[in-house]
């Protein structure tokens, strides 16, 4: 019997032993930690329109008024005007040449509308696509054309860097 309890103490001892040697059981994985960026609210697309709706009609009266100093605080100091059947203008001072000649080729009592058709981009960077409507003294349209300008938020108000214009094809 000496043996038996000297066989059952050595089993018990090797028995807590392995227990005690053994690595500890896995815990339970935690779930990865998910971050997620702050999703940026989309832009007021309507409201930018608008916005920029309220410049377009700003630009026509400064136009229709033949003032060009009015017409060149809508444009920032590196703005790029390229206009039809013109040379790039790059800077103020040659969009500045460009609108007196323009001012100075139309017929007296020329008036001109734009009307913003689309934008897009964000509340930083806008591009618009617009048309562009030319009347006589009378009311008349004379011709219609199309444009593309990129406006630019810069110390909270936007500023056209960049324009593209032309005229429709005349109607036979």
């Amino acid at each position: 019997m000496k043996n038996y309890f000297r066989i059952a103490t050595a089993c018990i001892a090797l028995s807590l032993f392995s227990v005690a040697c053994s690595s500890p059981a896995p815990e339970e994985a935690a779930a990865p930690e998910v971050i997620t960026a702050p999703v940026a609210e989309a832009p007021d697309m309507a409201a930018i329109k608008a916005e920029i709706q309220r410049l377009e009609t700003a630009w026509a009266a400064a136009d229709n008024a033949g003032d060009v100093t009015a017409l060149l605080a809508f444009y920032s100091d590196d703005a790029v005007s390229m206009a039809g059947d013109t040379p790039m203008a790059v800077g103020k001072a040659a969009i500045q040449k460009e609108i007196e000649a323009s001012m100075a080729s139309r017929p007296a009592g020329t008036t001109t509308k734009y009307e913003t058709m689309e934008v897009f981009g964000d509340d930083k960077i806008v591009t618009e696509v617009g048309k562009i409507t030319r009347m006589d003294a009378s009311g008349k349209v004379t011709s219609t054309g199309k444009y593309m300008a990129i406006w630019e938020k810069r110390d909270g108000k936007y500023v056209c860097i960049r324009d593209i214009g032309n005229n429709d094809a005349k109607e036979n």
